[in-house]
């Protein structure tokens, strides 16, 4: 390969990484703010039926 090949190659390389960069963060901040695709089965409000712990036994919140 030639000389300037090489130096086009790399001066696409260099102008391309930060297009590949914002892509990369496009991609991602899409995935945050797209809905959700979640498939969990709608089940609604569901009662408590645990014991409440009593005074001795609850860690202190300071």
């Amino acid at each position: 390969m030639s000389i300037i090949k090489k130096l086009q190659q790399r001066l696409q390389n260099i102008l391309s990484a930060p297009q590949q960069v914002i892509q990369y963060i496009l991609g991602a901040v899409s995935r945050i703010f797209s809905p959700t695709d979640d498939q969990y089965p709608v089940t609604g409000v569901q009662p408590f039926e645990g014991k409440v712990s009593s005074k001795k036994t609850r860690h202190n919140q300071t």
